[in-house]
């Protein structure tokens, strides 16, 4: 960012007592924080002793927030606004900031008037400026009579007070569908602070939507970077922070929190130089993928079944590692790494992406809030980068092609693939712990430059499960994340966050007949998804019995078709899936999954019966 850009972040946006918050405002790289007036209430220091612990610290106090409903028709409740205003001044000073927010009324004798709230908004401005201090009238979304930004700069250019300004919150913009281009012509110096949320698109009341469902930048649906450019062209120069209600944010770990934070913010910062705001990229631009280099399975030993899968999918076991136990299975240019010294269940353990710099998209991760893992290596092992994903997964760096950087830690076999028509990894799916959902959403985002895709929400066997995509400009690096919304209980045998490699193929029935007559074990899918597959698209007779006797599903949409056949679950939790796409549709088969969630169920149940009858 500019030099004289700044981060900050509100304390409602993490978990913890003040002095929590502080800690992990600090120690994620902000610059500063905003204090929230019940994280000072409930806290045994005092304002002043605030003020030296983020001076400890190395953070400035750039805001003291909220003051509600100053403005009324009845003057005596005006009068107790102003005494209360002045303890607030106060407790400001103590604290060592100039700033506070005033939100729009949301009162029932909130003044209508616009000539007479400036009056009393200039008449608390008086007192303020009096006392070196200055106010940020913020437009509340719901407010009762000031509802939008235009509204507000309104009231502040009637008050014409220099202590008066503007706070301009980005939830309370874009909730309302606003129009932000008008921001760029305020006076940049009327901007007194500038508060930033993201948040899905949804129908609801805006109060509920702003309490529960706001995220960080990057996470939501909203143009933000659209509206930063246009706050950065008026001329703002304050910090960039952070005001989040979430759920989910004010119960977990606040470092972890603020990490995320951080690099929202730095991520949206770069993302505006596309609206004219000369942000420039952080730590260089994200990496141009030029595909997945391989995919790593951790297991905790041996897998027959794994091994099994794989060689009738068509891979051959191409090399064994110099000094670990793992084994390199390669078809056309898809690489599965099988590593058997995991201490853990099986999963999808490390995924490695190709760059022609992958020192420098590491240094890109770093810049992000993804320091580079210490690895052990024996001697002459290739040095690949690596951060660690929000799951845990390992995420390498690599050149492209098999013969750079990686595949000399590998005796060669001399095994060859017959093969079953796999081109190469066509996506990763990779099931997110529900607390880390939108964390891993930014952190591809940003670290790779992945732009989101599709999305989805469907009924699995066992509750709602989110989907959401994730590609690279060109196609070559796709991630599919799910999160389960609300798993309660075992008492079903599910798979607990199932993960799954699908390998592209260029004709699916064929591939799937190779497949299975090598003893490949396909799911089974029942006759009813096909009875409802010939109702909804009109397809050759042949070919649907082909769908029906390999287990192919079909998920049709406008411009095409994807078309998958899965394996049975692997090693207890990892399946492999063919797919093909028909005229290059971006999907990912999203309206097929719950057939094939309660197909896999039925497999595990068919196979716990057989084991222990």
């Amino acid at each position: 960012m500019p030099a004289d850009l700044r981060t900050a972040v509100a304390t409602v946006c993490l978990s913890g007592a003040l002095e929590d918050k502080l800690a992990a405002a600090a120690s994620a790289g902000f610059d500063g924080v905003e204090i929230f007036e019940p994280d000072l209430v409930a806290s045994p220091m005092s304002p002043g002793e605030v003020r030296l612990r983020c001076a400890d610290l190395g953070l400035s106090i750039d805001l003291y927030q909220p003051f509600r409903d100053l403005d009324s028709t009845d003057d005596a409740r005006l009068a107790a606004s102003y005494r209360r205003a002045e303890h607030k001044f106060d407790v400001m000073r103590a604290l060592g900031t100039d700033t506070v927010l005033v939100c729009s009324s949301v009162a029932a004798d909130a003044v209508t008037d616009r000539d007479r709230l400036a009056a009393q908004l200039h008449g608390l401005a008086e007192r303020a400026g009096d006392r070196g201090l200055r106010l940020a009238y913020e437009a509340l979304a719901w407010g009762r009579h000031v509802n939008t930004w235009d509204a507000s700069w309104d009231v502040v250019r009637r008050a014409d007070h220099p202590a008066l300004g503007l706070c301009l919150d980005s939830f309370h913009v874009l909730s309302r569908a606003s129009e932000v281009d008008g921001i760029a012509d305020v006076p940049g110096e009327k901007i007194f602070f500038l508060q930033l949320a993201d948040a899905p698109v949804l129908s609801m009341d805006v109060l509920q939507w702003s309490r529960h469902h706001r995220l960080f930048p990057g996470q939501g649906g909203f143009d933000l970077p659209r509206f930063l450019g246009a706050v950065l062209r008026a001329g703002y120069r304050g910090p960039l922070s952070l005001e989040v209600f979430n759920d989910v944010f004010r119960q977990a770990d606040p470092v972890r929190t603020a990490v995320d934070g951080h690099r929202s913010l730095l991520a949206l910062a770069e993302a505006t130089a596309a609206h004219g705001a000369g942000v420039d990229p952080v730590g260089g631009p994200a990496p141009d993928l030029e595909g997945t280099a391989f995919v790593e399975i951790a297991t905790g030993g041996d897998e027959p079944g794994l091994d099994h899968a794989l060689a009738a999918l068509g891979f051959a076991r191409t090399g064994r590692h110099l000094s670990k136990p793992v084994d390199r299975w390669e078809q056309g240019r898809a690489r599965i790494l099988v590593n058997r010294s995991g201490e853990h269940a099986t999963a999808i353990s490390a995924l490695a992406v190709e760059s022609v710099d992958p020192a420098g998209a590491a240094r890109r991760a770093e810049k992000l809030g993804a320091p580079l893992l210490p690895r052990s290596r024996a001697p002459g092992e290739a040095d690949l980068p690596a951060v660690t994903a929000p799951d845990g997964t390992t995420l390498f760096f690599c050149r492209p092609g098999v013969a750079a950087d990686w595949s000399g830690d590998f005796h060669a076999t001399g095994d060859a693939a017959d093969g079953v028509g796999v081109r190469d990894v066509d996506h990763v799916g990779l099931a997110q712990p529900f607390d880390q959902y939108d964390e891993a959403t930014l952190f591809y985002r940003t670290v790779l430059g992945l732009q989101p895709g599709s999305t989805g929400e469907f009924a699995a066997p066992f509750g709602l499960v989110r989907s959401r995509a994730l590609a690279d400009p060109s196609r070559r690096v796709r991630l599919a994340l799910t999160v389960s919304l609300l798993r309660r209980g075992d008492w079903a045998p599910g798979i607990p966050e199932p993960q799954y490699v699908a390998l592209a193929v260029e004709d699916i029935v064929a591939a799937a007949r190779a497949a299975r007559a090598a003893g490949a074990p396909l799911l089974a899918i029942p006759d009813n998804y096909y009875d409802d597959l010939a109702a909804r698209v009109e397809l050759p007779p042949d070919r649907l019995a082909d769908y029906r006797e390999l287990g192919v599903l079909h998920d049709q949409g406008p411009d095409g078709a994807y078309l998958q056949v899965c394996t049975e679950v692997l090693a207890g939790r990892i399946f492999v899936a063919l797919v093909q796409r028909v005229s290059d549709v971006d999907g990912y088969g999203w309206a097929d999954t719950p057939v094939r969630m309660s197909a896999h169920r039925r497999q595990r149940l068919t196979r716990r019966q057989l084991s222990s009858g």
